[in-house]
């Protein structure tokens, strides 16, 4: 415990000793509590973001609350659970005097059953504190510190902005029609001393009302807290010491409550897994660790910079247990095989455990009786269940949050829209952590059969080695090439995995594409739908596809994605035959590096990023436009024509280090509508776009 927080417990704790009721508890012993329950037995965190008083229909009785998502979770090995009882900085799922009780009842919140439950004089966190207290099961209040659902649509947006937001705009990093380039303009800026006092007391309201074990700081839904961030700098020292000052504050508030209970408060803390990427957000972890002021650590959530060791280790270093946070997978354009399966799920686990996790915390899956609660928290049972390893199970962007912020990514990203190419000259190379045991599924007389599943585009050829050894040829499933894999190649632990093309003499001039959609029926795989919201449509009309965004709503949009490797260096082709019928319609292609978005209006056709513009009727016909992009450069040819030269200026990021090709009506917040003949691309690399090692136990 650093000097400055027991100071504060000195300057706090003689105006709760007159609070005392029984059997209050001095200092040293609470700390000594609070080690043993840090250290507890968590097999499973089961976090409850609080959308089971909102969404779901119910009787106003702690029964069927509790019956939606908790009363089930009992037998299984589920020992915590963190209960997210408050929404957008200001909003609290629970009968609050220094947060605004969310009441509101209209249209997507029709099912909110939280007026009636305070009616009745029940609280959904007395209620989850008394079931913990009944089961031996602990229960924490969570609060997400930025959670930003107040900035989006879909239902969203105003009606989740607390009256504090409205009043005080001063407190946010930005507006809606004033919005920064990291985190989300509604996020409260905790330079604001208003800002971190608010916080301190939502904090200490629930520690003087409510009979919880410990309170987590999700610091990752959303990760943006600072103005100055948002708008594309870095934490400076004296941000990172006002933050670290209000961690003091809420553990020597939690000492002095626990002090007069007789029992202690932990604090958990939710983080990027990343001590200098946290820095840059303003987030100085490692000190928060070494200053004692942390119980619990655990990472990750819309993306994982590390392996797992690395947050582990982190937390060992300083006596603090470590659970891995394995949040739902939103990786866009999966086919054949789900991260978000069981079995994709246990392979997660497992790799956790291996790597030295006290236990296992699970976000976003919500399906109280799902086999997960009942299998994650053993690591030797899950070792001879079927299992499902990704290369990357989350995509999401760290610039995200903090410019810059992919520097600090180790792990490799290899998803549909993040593809790698698989060259001729040298195989490419990849480290999967695995945690089966062939020794141990024969001393249970089990069969192993595994399998290495690589999707690819732009060929077939493709020879693979498993640690060095080299595969049999493998069979052709749709789109993806499946290679047998002997068990006894497997390690427990990384296994390299190492593809090579086959080199294939082409003439360079040929016009050879790679890829072609001709309208007829709907684009299908290997292109992607993307988006597709409410307002936009894609049929087929009169033998033409026709793509249609008639919505206004930010967000909306409709697409079809190639998510093929573009090397840089080579020339690669994108043509399409179009007809523009109203608003824009758009082709974007990424390399990894560069990106750009072609528009086509009925009188003009804009290269966005880069300011270029050709006046001509584009709804008078199909015309075919053809792109040609290689290095830093881009032009644009309507019917043989050049018309927009990008030379020298294909320079704006590609978004997350995407590449590929995608044609549409991806016109946010406008509309547009275009009938579509023929696309094409030509590219020279072989694009693999995903690759996953099926483990099937079974019976002798």
């Amino acid at each position: 415990m650093s000097r400055a927080t027991a100071a504060l417990v000195a300057v706090l704790l003689p105006s709760c000793l007159s609070l005392v009721a029984a059997d209050p508890i001095d200092l040293d012993t609470l700390r000594q509590l609070r080690a043993e329950a840090a250290h507890r037995q968590r097999r499973i965190i089961f976090n409850n973001d609080g959308d089971d008083v909102i969404y779901t229909k119910k009787e106003p009785t702690a029964e069927a609350l509790l019956a939606l998502r908790t009363t089930p979770l009992l037998g299984s090995q589920v020992d915590s659970i963190f209960y997210s009882n408050s929404l957008c900085f200001g909003h609290a799922l629970h009968r609050s005097e220094v947060m605004e009780p969310f009441t509101n009842t209209a249209d997507m919140f029709a099912d909110n059953g939280l007026p009636q439950l305070l009616e009745r004089g029940l609280d959904p966190i007395a209620v989850m504190a008394q079931f913990g207290r009944e089961h031996g099961i602990e229960v924490f209040w969570d609060m997400r510190m930025n959670d930003t659902h107040d900035a989006m649509i879909g239902g969203y947006g105003p009606p989740l902005r607390p009256t504090l937001k409205l009043r005080h705009p001063e407190y946010l990093v930005g507006a809606a029609d004033k919005q920064p380039p990291h985190g989300t303009w509604s996020s409260v800026d905790y330079a604001v001393p208003e800002v971190r006092e608010l916080c301190y007391r939502f904090f200490e309201e629930v520690c003087q009302k409510f009979d919880v074990d410990g309170v987590e700081m999700d610091f990752f839904r959303h990760a943006c807290f600072l103005r100055s961030v948002a708008w594309g700098g870095r934490a400076g020292e004296e941000e990172l010491a006002m933050m670290t000052d209000l961690m003091r504050r809420i553990r020597a508030m939690t000492e002095v409550e626990g002090m007069r209970r007789g029992r202690p408060i932990l604090i958990a803390i939710r983080v990027p897994d990343s001590v200098e990427y946290c820095r840059g957000i303003g987030l100085d972890v490692e000190a928060w660790l070494r200053e004692g002021l942390v119980d619990i650590l655990s990472g990750t959530c819309y993306f994982r910079l590390n392996p797992w060791s690395t947050l582990i280790e982190l937390g060992h270093r300083y006596g603090v247990p470590v659970y891995p946070s394995l949040s739902d997978s939103r990786v866009q354009g999966q086919a054949r095989f789900q991260r978000n399966s069981l079995e994709s799920i246990r392979a997660r686990a497992l790799q956790a455990w291996d790597a030295g996790a006290d236990g296992i915390y699970v976000f976003n899956y919500f399906n109280p009786r799902g086999p997960i609660w009942h299998e994650l928290g053993d690591p030797a049972e899950l070792r001879t269940r079927d299992k499902l390893y990704f290369v990357t199970n989350r995509d999401g962007n760290p610039q995200t949050y903090l410019a810059g912020g992919a520097e600090y990514q180790t792990v490799p990203i290899l998803t549909p829209n993040r593809p790698w190419a698989v060259p001729a000259d040298e195989p490419v190379e990849t480290v999967l952590a695995m945690g089966e045991d062939p020794a141990a599924a024969a001393a249970r007389n089990l069969d192993m059969t595994v399998t290495c599943h690589v999707r690819l585009l732009g060929g077939d050829d493709l020879t693979v080695s498993f640690n060095g050894k080299a595969l049999e040829p493998p069979t052709r499933v749709d789109d993806w090439l499946d290679f047998a894999v002997p068990p006894d190649y497997l390690q427990r632990g990384a296994n390299r995995i190492a593809l090579q093309a086959r080199a294939v003499a082409a003439d360079p001039a040929a016009e050879v594409w790679a890829e072609t959609y001709e309208a007829g029926e709907l684009p299908a795989a290997p292109w992607q739908k993307m988006g597709f919201g409410p307002g936009t449509v894609a049929e087929i009309q009169d033998g033409k596809l026709l793509i249609a965004d008639r919505s206004t709503e930010g967000g909306s949009y409709a697409f079809f994605q190639y998510p093929c490797f573009i090397q840089p260096a080579d020339e690669t082709v994108l043509q399409v035959r179009l007809k523009q019928l109203a608003g824009w319609s758009s082709v974007m292609f990424e390399n990894g590096t560069s990106g750009e978005e072609v528009q086509f209006y009925p009188d003009r056709v804009v290269a966005r990023h880069s300011g270029l513009s050709h006046a001509m009727d584009t709804t008078d016909g199909f015309h075919t436009y053809r792109v040609a992009m290689q290095g830093e450069s881009f032009r644009v040819y309507a019917d043989g024509a050049l018309i927009l030269d990008g030379e020298g200026k294909f320079t704006r990021p590609a978004w997350n280090g995407r590449s590929g090709v995608m044609f549409g009506a991806s016109n946010s917040p406008g509309v547009g509508e275009g009938l579509w003949e023929w696309v094409g691309v030509r590219n020279r690399a072989v694009t693999m776009t995903d690759l996953a090692v099926s483990v099937k136990y079974a019976a002798r």
